[in-house]
């Protein structure tokens, strides 16, 4: 099998987003994975985040997710995080991925389907 970049690839994407808790990192990871919207979610924590809110400069302990999607599914899945996330205004943004392996990025491609063409 060559895992060399494939040149061809299904159009697949990264979404990040924090979380507060590992408990809330793992459950939005549980969520979008249940439904199909990614095929794999990272959890990488804890990460100290420093930022501006409400013109203050903050600090927090975050969990960071790094969900992998396709650009089909984008929409949706940035729609569920938003949906499910305790924050105000969470970090929710998706990356192209520019290249990658032909067989991740396929992996990727046929992990994340709508939830009516089966599991």
């Amino acid at each position: 099998m060559s895992l060399r970049c494939a040149v061809r690839v299904p159009q697949c994407v990264q979404v990040q987003t924090t979380a507060g808790s590992r408990e809330e990192a793992e459950a939005l990871a549980d969520a979008v994975l249940r439904r199909r919207l990614a095929a794999c979610v990272q959890v990488v924590g804890p990460v100290q985040s420093r930022y501006w809110w409400h013109g203050e400069l903050e600090s927090a302990e975050e969990w960071l997710c790094l969900a992998k999607t396709t650009h089909d599914r984008m929409e949706e899945l940035m729609e569920a995080i938003g949906g499910a996330h305790s924050y105000e205004t969470p970090e929710i943004i998706a990356t192209s991925v520019v290249g990658g392996t032909g067989p991740y990025l396929r992996w990727i491609s046929e992990e994340v389907r709508p939830a009516d063409a089966g599991a």
